[in-house]
């Protein structure tokens, strides 16, 4: 036990100051607490954190890494018990999803010792409500995203701008922008954020940032994914084919057929298999407007699930594909902060590129973009890049990473 409070110390000495959006939603006091999320957004930093704000240098929190050599040997309830017995109080487990039966172990140490709070993190692809251990009626579930432009300049000029919801952005987006635009070059900082700044190791340096990116990629793929989905290793070079043929599509509108005879991957096993990656926070699907039961199995379009993984994966970037790229992801991942809330906010429109909560369609395009596709439909707006403040409603792209 000692040699982990040592480690701990080392950790919480060299531990940044500047918090994700998620911290402060976190209902800390919960007996158990999940924090999900995808490899390299701060998880980790998060459990740290708090023990750092709430319990300083004292011996009554605890953070674990359950990947390490130690726990292959030893029993994490068994653990979890000698921590209690001297007198610690919250214990933190980082990378729960690679410790075998995790959650008949977390549901053990939740009923066997209430006077312990628990707080564990673990990959997006956990599903909860289909572990042998039911935690679905004890623990209370956090997803973590990467960072918002809002969150990434906080990050890089410690200025501190608020949140907008949709409806203020809608209804009050050429005062914000003003506002905004008058401290910070917002173009410039745009570009630096799509290329490099979705990840808070940004802050490392930009030198090997993307052969980082690249490295998650891989971990996602060849590690989390044959752990949590059960997907066989030998499926994952054609996983890695499939990646790479999305991220140089332009948009990406699935031929299903054509992409499992290029991918050498079944139709059934394809759908699978995206479900699995959007799961993992590296593609996000998306699907028109009332389509019944087929929603439920193809998606309309397919997007890398944020900019720098297509500018991990793919030399040459389409700036259409990256525009409505950002777009979904910002959107969705402001609606998905919490799990109570559905992830299906974002649709393809009849008419337009997008239509969100059901109420508001959104056309996407560059400054000159024009109303011509969506003339005439109730609560419309064009989404234009390359500007800086909008007019009547023409609004820049930036503001939308300005939701969470």
């Amino acid at each position: 036990m000692e040699n982990f409070f040592r480690e701990q110390r080392k950790l919480l000495a060299s531990l940044s100051r500047t918090k994700r959006y998620l911290y402060d939603r976190i209902e800390w006091n919960e007996r158990c607490i999940g924090i999900l999320g995808a490899r390299g957004t701060g998880k980790t930093t998060l459990m740290l954190q708090h023990i750092r704000e709430r319990f300083g240098d004292t011996e009554k929190a605890l953070y674990i890494a359950v990947d390490s050599p130690y726990f292959q040997a030893h029993d994490l309830f068994e653990f979890a018990r000698d921590f209690l017995q001297l007198g610690g109080e919250v214990l933190l487990i980082d990378e729960i999803h690679k410790y075998p039966e995790w959650s008949t172990h977390i549901k053990a140490i939740y009923d066997s010792f209430p006077e312990l709070k628990v707080i564990f993190s673990g990959s997006s692809l956990l599903q909860i409500s289909r572990q042998k251990g039911d935690l679905s009626r004890r623990a209370i579930i956090f997803n973590l995203h990467g960072l918002s432009l809002r969150e990434y300049i906080g990050f890089r000029s410690e200025v501190d701008y608020p949140v907008y919801s949709l409806e203020e952005i809608l209804a009050e987006h050429v005062s914000i922008a003003e506002r905004i635009c008058a401290d910070i070059k917002v173009r410039r900082v745009f570009r630096d954020y799509m290329k490099g700044g979705y990840f808070p190791f940004f802050l490392e340096g930009t030198q090997f940032y993307t052969i980082k990116v690249r490295e998650i990629i891989n971990h996602i793929l060849e590690v989390d994914l044959t752990l949590v989905s059960r997907i066989e290793a030998r499926q994952i070079s054609k996983l890695k084919k499939l990646l790479y043929l999305l991220a140089t599509s332009v948009p990406f509108e699935p031929n299903i057929s054509r992409l499992a005879e290029s991918t050498d991957i079944s139709r059934p096993r394809l759908y699978e298999y995206l479900e699995s990656l959007q799961d993992a926070r590296l593609l996000n699907l998306v699907r028109s407007q009332g389509r019944g039961y087929e929603v439920l199995r193809k998606p309309e379009k397919i997007f890398l699930e944020n900019s720098n993984l297509m500018y991990a994966v793919s030399e040459n970037v389409n700036a259409g594909s990256l525009r409505e790229l950002f777009f979904v992801n910002q959107i969705r991942n402001a609606g998905n902060i919490h799990p109570s809330i559905i992830d299906s906010s974002i649709e393809l429109s009849a008419r337009g590129d997008f239509i969100v909560n059901g109420l508001h369609t959104f056309e996407i395009g560059g400054k000159n973009k024009g109303f011509k596709q969506i003339r005439g439909i109730e609560n419309s707006y064009v989404v234009a890049d390359d500007i800086e403040v909008g007019f009547q409603k023409k609004i820049p792209l930036w503001l939308f990473g300005f939701l969470y």
